[in-house]
């Protein structure tokens, strides 16, 4: 297993060059970009739904791969007590889609030791980003899985991931790590839950026969299910990849120099080179062709930003319930049916560019998410009358990501200062880790 990724520039430097694009941050469209943006400050809604889990301390967009193990180290999700977790309590399984150095401590440990150890026992063996054996084996440079969770969904579905064909493969090495996954079990054992298909309610149901949530919400008090990024389940459902179409072939199009014909490793948004991408297939102009991607995008949106209004009203609004005496009995209903609407929101916008990779479906979906939001705040208002209130629930100012975390209990300022004195102390600890594996290796 060799991770280190500037080792491949040798033999194939056009697509080392061009990987080594992806530190690049300039590109920007009309939602979002290359960039690191703030989605907390964008729309503060996101702060209530998460309540109680370390998102809604820190959510901002991703940027490439270059950036996995940095990105990785400064978020405030990892590394600092609060919210949900006390001190560093974090799986080195939150490090498995983030560098070559995964698999290599895998071959070492082997896969469940791993899983076992902590994020920072692992922090100073993760070093090299995203990058060539994360798709590449070594050896022969064919596309190979790296991550065993992906072989064992197959398995668990009696398929033999190695029949699958070239262009098959040229998603399957993208489907290791942009999935929705859980950590199962003490071990924190990474398992994609396919076992009853890929639709976000074959998940749902698979996670409910197990009856697992990711957390309980610190204001409804429902068992909330954290999606990850399940861009590979919902581009599944989009006419591209039903036609055929693998994600490299938009991600990564080819670049032909003199006789010399190579995949661009910049991974990107097809938008930034459209005539290498879009435009292989169609024949419409740039201007076109990107209006029509804005136009999907913009109508998801729209049904998303409605989603989330509605469901932190409903959220809040629970917490006003259990404030006036409400029964676990009582909120049974309500707060099922916040499970099933918040799991239809997250999986749709935790999808990295499912709005174009499948934007029918995603509607679907995020309908389908409002009804069921709006049915629990109809169940917790027959509580509340019960009780014999029956005026609107007040609402808080939520206006800013700020005020969000004030009302949901966060002290933004002490997570900072915890965050930074953690990863001083984490940081001694890896170079003396590093100066200690060093003197084995002169032994």
């Amino acid at each position: 297993m060799e991770a280190r990724n500037e080792i491949f520039n040798a033999n194939y430097p056009r697509e080392y060059q061009t990987w080594r694009q992806t530190e690049d941050t300039s590109f920007v469209s009309e939602f979002n970009g290359s960039q690191s943006v703030d989605v907390l400050e964008q729309r503060p809604n996101m702060v209530i739904l998460w309540a109680g889990y370390s998102f809604s301390k820190d959510y901002s967009t991703p940027r490439g791969h270059m950036h996995g193990v940095k990105d990785v180290h400064q978020t405030l999700r990892t590394g600092s007590p609060g919210v949900d977790q006390a001190g560093d309590v974090q799986p080195a399984t939150c490090w498995a889609c983030k560098s070559p150095d995964v698999p290599r401590m895998m071959n070492k440990l082997g896969v469940s030791a791993f899983y076992k150890s902590t994020w920072s026992e692992m922090g100073p063996e993760i070093v090299n980003p995203i990058g060539c054996a994360d798709c590449h084996d070594p050896k022969t440079m064919d596309l190979h899985i790296s991550r065993p969770a992906l072989i064992e969904a197959f398995e668990r579905q009696g398929k033999d991931i190695t029949k699958s064909t070239l262009q098959e493969m040229r998603s399957l090495v993208c489907a290791q790590c942009h999935v929705e996954y859980y950590f199962r079990g003490e071990g924190a054992y990474l398992t994609f839950p396919w076992d009853k298909g890929l639709t976000v309610e074959a998940a749902e149901e698979y996670y409910d026969s197990y009856e697992y949530h990711d957390y309980i919400h610190a204001l409804s008090r429902a068992p909330i299910l954290k999606a990850q990024h399940p861009d590979f389940e919902l581009s599944q459902m989009g006419i591209h990849a039903q036609r055929g179409v693998a994600c490299a072939d938009c991600h990564m199009p080819y670049i032909s120099e003199g006789g010399i014909k190579y995949s661009d490793h910049h991974i990107r948004s097809p938008l930034a080179e459209m005539n290498r991408t879009c435009q292989v297939c169609h024949r419409q102009s740039e201007e076109t062709l990107r209006n029509n991607v804005y136009e999907r995008q913009r109508k998801c949106n729209e049904v998303r930003n409605r989603l989330e209004d509605i469901l932190a009203r409903a959220h809040i609004e629970a917490a006003f319930a259990w404030e006036k005496g409400a029964t676990e009995e009582q909120m049974q209903a309500a707060l099922k049916l916040i499970r099933q609407a918040q799991w239809r929101w997250d999986y749709s916008v935790a999808s990295h560019g499912a709005s174009f990779h499948a934007p029918q479906e995603v509607i679907r979906i995020m309908s389908n998410g409002i009804a069921s939001a709006m049915e629990a705040r109809l169940e917790i208002a027959r509580v509340l009358a019960q009780s014999g209130y029956s005026e609107p629930v007040p609402m808080p100012d939520i206006s800013t990501k700020e005020k969000a975390q004030k009302y949901i209990g966060l002290d933004m300022e002490q997570l900072r200062k915890d965050k930074e004195r953690f990863m001083k102390e984490v940081a001694v600890k890896w170079v003396e880790d590093a100066k200690a594996s060093q003197r084995l290796l002169e032994k």
